[in-house]
């Protein structure tokens, strides 16, 4: 009788545990985890303190915002190298046109920056087959290069009140207007991603692109708009950069790309395709503030940071599941 319950039980657990996919939800656990262990640690030099939690927040928006874009490109079996790049690229440029022409024209052209790079990016690998790693990891170099030409690496500031109050350096009413900024994305990507007919397009692109095809899904389109969204995306997140830091720089978003993908993958979206994860993605971003933010306060110098952040990209590529 015993052995039978016994058996029942392990049967019970085991159903219970396939139907939990702890790789998609590792990053909730991790997050606590590494939360407890720097709070424990870190206690006393500020780590719980609202206003460095809440520069943790401040200083992932960009990362958080370029992320959700990401997801849903990584989710139709693509990837995009260039988004660092591209936010360098447009924090230039806006502070060049807003100190020339003005507010309006500034962020037009901030956004058509990375429109171009996304449609470039999007168009060779659409309609030319070229693997998108090639493109985007040629377009990261192209678009550093662009940005660094027009300013001669100098730094543009931008002195437009009303543009540092609305894109990163202001507040609206009691919250950091870059906190409203990512709420807003991650509200919209999950809405797509979850609630649209275009996600489940995304989903279907990346988990199987033939079986897409024959269900009427045109799959170029949807791998050509993913990456032109990742472009303007990462524009943005360049303007807010621009508006926080009150100046427009070709290195603002430098090495953002990596962690980007890392917050992505950490965050449950399959590196292979077909899966996708907004809310993950956000708390991938968190981690890994999370995780600066704790060796920053640890007193670790920047090469310390550099390896422990590889690590944690290769642990995050490794828990990518494989359908």
């Amino acid at each position: 009788m015993s052995t039978s319950v016994t058996a029942e039980n392990t049967s019970m657990w085991r159903r219970l545990t396939a139907r939990m996919d702890w790789r998609s939800n590792i990053i909730y656990i991790a997050f606590v985890v590494v939360f407890i262990l720097f709070a424990v640690m870190l206690g006393n030099d500020g780590f719980l303190s609202g206003n460095n939690l809440l520069n943790i927040a401040r200083q992932t928006a960009t990362i958080s915002i370029m992320a959700i874009a990401m997801t849903f490109v990584i989710a139709a079996a693509e990837i995009d190298l260039s988004v660092g790049s591209i936010a360098g690229l447009s924090s230039v440029v806006t502070a060049i046109t807003v100190s020339n022409f003005g507010l309006v024209p500034g962020i037009l052209a901030g956004l058509a920056s990375g429109a171009i790079i996304g449609a470039v990016n999007g168009g060779l690998v659409a309609l030319l087959n070229i693997p998108s790693f090639l493109v985007t990891l040629g377009m990261l170099g192209l678009a550093a290069g662009i940005a660094q030409w027009i300013t001669g690496s100098a730094p543009q500031p931008i002195t437009d009140d009303v543009y540092v109050m609305i894109f990163g350096g202001g507040d609206f009413g009691p919250v950091p207007g870059l906190l409203v900024w990512t709420a807003v994305i991650v509200a919209v990507g999950w809405v797509i991603m979850n609630r649209s007919r275009y996600g489940r397009k995304v989903l279907a692109t990346g988990g199987n692109p033939t079986a897409a095809r024959f269900t009427g899904i045109n799959t170029a389109r949807i791998k050509f708009t993913v990456l032109l969204v990742s472009g303007i995306v990462a524009a943005f997140a360049g303007m807010l950069y621009a508006g926080r830091l009150e100046s427009g720089r070709f290195q603002w978003g430098q090495g953002d790309e990596l962690t980007v993908i890392a917050a992505v993958i950490l965050g449950g979206t399959s590196l292979f395709g077909g899966r996708g994860a907004i809310i993950g993605t956000l708390f991938g971003s968190l981690f890994m503030g999370l995780v600066n933010n704790g060796l920053i306060l640890a007193g670790l110098d920047v090469a310390q940071q550099q390896v422990v952040r590889g690590a944690i990209i290769i642990a995050a590529v490794a828990l990518s599941r494989k359908k």
